[in-house]
């Protein structure tokens, strides 16, 4: 925390409307993955996981060469994907140069989506290439209030000029409305968000988006987008998977109407409820109180309570269905990776590989009474995060840590 970086993913549930609030609403579970490169292994469990992943860049330093590591991880998974740059209230901030950076680093072909109005401590909206306006924030509102506008003079040839290239690299999608644009026929605000979507669940171009989450601007056309472009669990292939001999290949299609399947990707250890498994659903449906397989470890698990998580608070839910990402309470043997199945179906899907630690450290208890303590501790640790493993020197009596880096074993 004080350090001011994500380490373990926070999962969070919420629900956003796009369309200015006209549009459906949507249920949107977010995992905030650690960026640092030590903790490459929360990342990987996290990707494999999500249908879809927003990279967040400092509008001051563009991409980072942790950046670079997340983001070939997401090619390895094959996440769609849309880019952030944050921070533009910064001084030093510069946008231009971010995107330049997107393309020089990462190799990839940002789709610009919005240009910042004023920057640092300037930055006051956004201008709006697929819908052709600007977004003003009103300054008393901290954000929550915006009004759209027409683009400021001094702009208009710059936005003409992204709105262009924009409309260039979406017309590439669709062979008809490419000749409509050659032709000189522009495609409407829905046929133009209808390419982008595709172009990016393609994963041809990346969306980019900006603004600054610290001062609440730019947050809402963040999340419009990631309900408009990124993909929703129908658009994700079905799940593949082995049955229990571990050679025939299964599948299981994202349906409320299949068997049930879940992969658990992460424990949690919390004050209140004891030990909490997060598992991404990818078939069928949950309920409270029922008997389902861990068919990676062939034990059976009961599930006590199942919990969506919020930003603060948390609620009980009887029953979860397909796309869901919940905290199960009460499960005993499963560990990260496992895949939990309907009793009458096991399937298992994909083990994770975990990278070998790269750095040892030997840790002694200030007294022998804590020996014990910190016994328990590490475990618990170990059971928690693959990466970290713990055993004792026989020589010495040390107990000797290994872990993904020196920031990993500090903390």
């Amino acid at each position: 925390q004080e350090r001011g970086i994500t380490i373990t993913s926070a999962a969070t549930t919420c629900k956003w409307r796009a369309e200015e609030g006209k549009g459906e609403e949507h249920l949107i579970n977010i995992i905030d993955t650690p960026g640092h490169v030590d903790f490459t292994i929360e990342v990987e469990r996290s990707l494999r996981v999500l249908d879809g992943a927003v990279a967040c860049f400092d509008g001051v330093a563009g991409v980072e060469p942790q950046s670079e590591t997340v983001w070939r991880q997401a090619d390895k998974y094959g996440v769609p994907r849309m880019c952030f740059v944050n921070k533009l209230d910064r001084t030093g901030a510069d946008f231009y140069f971010c995107v330049n950076s997107i393309i020089d680093r990462l190799g990839a072909r940002p789709a610009v989506l919005y240009l910042p109005i004023g920057i640092e401590g300037g930055f006051k909206g956004l201008v709006d290439l697929v819908e052709n306006r600007a977004i003003i924030w009103l300054e008393e509102s901290l954000g929550a209030k915006f009004e759209y506008q027409d683009i400021p003079a001094d702009m208009a040839d710059k936005a003409a000029k992204y709105r262009s290239e924009l409309i260039e690299m979406a017309v590439e999608q669709d062979d008809d409305l490419m000749e409509a644009y050659l032709e000189g026929n522009e495609p409407s605000v829905a046929d133009l968000k209808k390419l982008i979507r595709k172009g990016t669940l393609s994963m041809a171009f990346v969306p980019v988006v900006c603004g600054s989450a610290f001062k609440n601007k730019g947050v809402q056309p963040l999340l419009d987008a990631v309900v408009d472009y990124l993909p929703s669990p129908l658009d994700v292939p079905a799940i593949q998977g082995l049955k229990l001999d571990g050679v025939t290949p299964d599948e299981r299609p994202s349906s409320d109407d299949v068997p049930f399947s879940a992969l658990a990707f992460k424990i949690m250890n919390d004050p209140f409820v004891g030990t909490l498994t997060f598992a991404r659903i990818y078939s069928g449906k949950l309920e409270t109180a029922s008997q389902v397989t861990n068919s990676v470890k062939d034990k059976k698990e009961k599930v006590g309570r199942m919990l969506l998580m919020h930003a603060n608070d948390r609620e009980d839910i009887q029953v979860a269905y397909a796309g869901d990402i919940v905290a199960l309470a009460g499960l005993k043997d499963t560990t990260t990776g496992d895949t939990l199945c309907a009793i009458n179906a096991p399937i298992i899907l994909e083990r994770m590989e975990f990278p070998e630690p790269v750095i040892e450290l030997s840790v002694e208890p200030k007294t022998k009474a804590d020996q014990e303590k910190m016994g328990i501790a590490l475990n618990r640790l170990a059971r928690e995060d693959p990466s970290f493993r713990v055993s004792s020197d026989a020589e010495s009596g040390q107990t000797i840590i290994k872990g993904m880096g020196e920031l990993h074993l500090e903390i």
